[in-house]
Formats: structure tokens, sequence, C-alpha cells
């Protein structure tokens, strides 16, 4: 996790299963609240499985950045991890980049 300006950017790596959701988001919610941020990013293109904890973990996050009148960003460029958000109606909810440059430079 690292912070650039008034997001947390994370980058999120192999499986975000049931197994692996649970200490995430406790991480997550930590840093960025300890830290009083705005926004977060979510850097997916490295996850190689997400379930539907991983979605109920990103619809978390979307609520706790709305909740501070701030945006989720996602980034992934893997067409299996955007083929999931996107059945699960979350890109109608949140805004999805190919690259985290470019999420960091539009917003």
């Amino acid at each position: 996790m690292e912070i650039f300006e008034d997001s947390l950017i994370v980058k999120l790596k192999g499986e975000l299963d049931h197994h692996a959701a649970e200490e995430i988001r406790k991480k997550i919610d930590n840093y960025y609240l300890a830290n009083d941020l705005v926004n977060i990013i979510l850097e997916l293109s490295e996850l190689t499985f997400m379930d539907s904890s991983g979605i109920g973990l990103i619809m978390g996050r979307y609520k706790i950045t709305s909740e501070n009148k701030g945006e989720l960003i996602l980034v992934c460029e893997r067409e299996s991890i955007k083929k999931i958000l996107n059945m699960s109606g979350l890109l109608k909810m949140v805004k999805l980049y190919p690259r985290l440059d470019l999420a960091i430079t539009n917003n």
C-alpha cells in the first residue's frame, strides 16, 4: 500500500477469495482511516482469481470512499477479472482504467 496525495493505492496479487478478503479488508480500512484519505485505487491487474468475497471487498471499499466523499477507482487489464467486475455491476459504479498511471493522472 502506498499513499499518493489523498489516495490510497493498493496493489492486489494472486487470489482474492474468502481466505484473503477479510485480512485485506482490515488492512485497507485501517490504513485508509488512519491516514485520513479520500480515494482508494485498487490495482487488480495481477489478480489471478477473484470470487464473490473479492466483489464484497470492492463493494465495501466503494461504500467507505463514498461516505468520505471520495471515489473508488479500479485498475485492471486482465480480461477474466474485468469480466467478473462487469457481471457484478461494479463497472456501473466505479471508474476502471487499464493502467495505474492513467488512474492517477485522471483523478
